[in-house]
């Protein structure tokens, strides 16, 4: 059977493994095993989240509804914008496709980061584009102008906070940029993270309302999977002026969230303790992993997400490291796949984290 043939050239998605598969091959219950590989809130979701799901089981059969008025509401007010310039998807990076398919096609370049969430690519390369990558191992907007000036592609990526390095541009030098940039361009500023960065640095801190309404050529893309603790619930959301979202919402496929996602998300949104239990805990944690990193001479990229990058020379090697730690029962996200000697932690609760650290004393030990 022949296929698409753009398929030849899209590198098929690496997940963070999940706890199934660890308690099928290596036979270790699922009480015993510690996943800090997909960058999921270790806190859980908010209780009034966890209760609105509860309550609302016994309507799984129904469709949810499709307007998502209530949702749209909540972040309407949560970001002082009009409901009708947000999108809900399935995870943020169902917008992304929304976007690659309401913007890009095979005639169309599409410039991104050299190492950066891979659906950027994917996606791109599903509609046929050609992908413009910086060299810079992080985000160099001197770079991307010089690339933008050169190649006028139709759509720029920044991940702000980036993942999986954990790297961030702050707003000002992102302003200056977008003022640089064509309005036929759509930028997307991809915020997976940014309840973290803007804890973390305010001066990281993306506002959507100022960047659509400064620059109407981007979208701000944010998600309930990270900080709100609802992965498993799969909802994102877009943010840009109501010509773009008429645009996508043309593409978006009825009923594409969960009835109970939908409420789900409803109540998170509602829950901002939780949010700022989430980040104290982040910030608290992550500077044990820059301790830890500091004392055992590993070198670490500053992280304003929830996870942390260590990277190696040999002759530590990232994936006997992770495979070591996957026998243990420590998921942990190698990031091989990104042609790196690196490894993507999760940062966990205390109790986690300090298993990481035994693990890895116990690997460094038995070279």
């Amino acid at each position: 059977m022949t296929f698409n043939s753009t398929l030849d050239l899209i590198q098929t998605y690496e997940a963070g493994k999940p706890i199934e598969l660890v308690v099928r091959e290596f036979g270790i219950a699922s009480k015993d095993i510690v996943k800090l590989a997909s960058n999921e809130n270790p806190l859980g979701a908010s209780p009034k989240a966890i209760e609105a799901i509860t309550k609302n089981a016994a309507n799984a059969h129904l469709y949810p509804d499709d307007s998502m008025f209530a949702l749209k509401e909540g972040l309407s007010k949560h970001y002082q914008v009009n409901s009708k310039q947000i999108i809900i998807g399935a995870g943020s990076d169902q917008i992304i496709e929304f976007c690659i398919h309401a913007k890009a096609n095979k005639n169309s370049k599409v410039l991104m980061a050299k190492t950066t969430f891979a659906m950027y690519e994917i996606y791109s390369k599903m509609v046929g584009a050609t992908i413009i990558k910086a060299q810079s191992q992080f985000h160099n907007l001197k770079e991307f102008l010089e690339l933008y000036k050169t190649h006028n592609p139709s759509i720029i990526f920044l991940c702000v906070p980036n993942n999986p390095l954990g790297e961030c541009l702050g707003k000002d030098e992102i302003f200056d940029f977008l003022s640089k940039i064509d309005s036929e361009t759509l930028v997307i500023i991809d915020g997976a993270y940014q309840e973290y960065a803007k804890v973390k640095d305010t001066s990281k801190a993306i506002n959507p309302k100022e960047l659509i309404q400064s620059f109407p050529n981007t979208i701000y893309l944010g998600t309930f999977s990270k900080a709100y603790g609802l992965g498993g619930m799969r909802v994102g959301y877009g943010i840009a002026m109501e010509e773009i979202i008429q645009a996508l919402l043309k593409v978006r496929p009825p009923f594409n969230i969960t009835t109970l996602s939908l409420v789900a998300a409803i109540e998170a949104l509602k829950d901002q303790e939780h949010i700022k239990q989430t980040t104290k805990n982040n910030l608290e944690q992550m500077k044990l992993y820059e301790d830890y990193a500091n004392k055992k001479g590993i070198s670490y990229i500053p992280s304003y997400g929830n996870f942390i990058t260590y990277l190696f020379e040999k002759p530590l090697d990232s994936t006997l490291i992770a495979d070591y730690l996957l026998k243990k029962g420590m998921i942990i996200r190698n990031l091989a796949s990104y042609g790196l000697n690196a490894i993507r932690i999760t940062i966990g609760t205390e109790s986690q984290n300090q298993r990481f650290f035994a693990l890895f004393d116990e690997f460094l030990g038995s070279k």
